[in-house]
């Protein structure tokens, strides 16, 4: 199969109670999105592929007043495509794209107390993400999942990288205010 992240993405997601496309985004914004994200224009297409390549079936689930919903189900197929992909090595580390870290590159070019502002903009974004998290973990800890061990490590990953993006902007602030008060005292 085509290496294609989303494929496995969906995959994993069709092992837990997510049935329907709507399911899976609802539990790609509410979970994963902020280390992986997934649009619908993805979503649809990708179980039809799953469809297709016998990794998932499909049903159709009559409703009250509303359109049939379709009802996806991973085979074992697909369960092994998803095992195989879990045990090979992770070919790559992530990099990401930081608007911070780009605009502060290039910093140079505007007021240094613009520059402040923006880090502490994002310092509280950053501290609001955390809070969103505390509330995940308390959310996934009283769940009966067999997944919660591993989505707690995940969640815990996040925790931490965003603790330290806090404690990064913290300190350069304070370095861009140590270097006007070291500018100060050169004149």
């Amino acid at each position: 199969m085509k290496e294609n992240q989303t494929t496995y993405a969906i995959l994993g997601l069709l092992t837990t109670e997510c049935r329907t496309g709507y399911e899976i985004k609802q539990l790609m914004d509410r979970s994963l999105n902020q280390f992986w994200k997934i649009s619908y224009g993805q979503i649809y297409p990708t179980l039809q592929k799953l469809v297709n390549d016998e990794l998932a079936t499909v049903n159709s689930v009559a409703q009250t007043d509303k359109p049939d919903k379709k009802e996806y189900v991973i085979t074992t197929k697909g369960k092994e495509v998803l095992q195989d992909w879990l045990r090979e090595p992770i070919k790559q580390l992530p990099s990401e794209r930081n608007e911070i870290l780009l605009k502060l590159f290039f910093s140079s070019q505007q007021e240094k107390q613009l520059t402040i502002s923006q880090l502490k903009n994002a310092q509280q974004k950053l501290t609001e993400r955390y809070h969103m998290y505390c509330g995940i973990e308390d959310s996934i800890s009283n769940s009966p999942s067999p997944d919660r061990t591993y989505w707690l490590i995940t969640l815990d990953y996040g925790k931490r990288t965003t603790c330290a993006s806090i404690e990064w902007c913290k300190d350069t602030i304070n370095k861009l205010y140590d270097e006007d008060a070291h500018n100060l005292l050169i004149v």
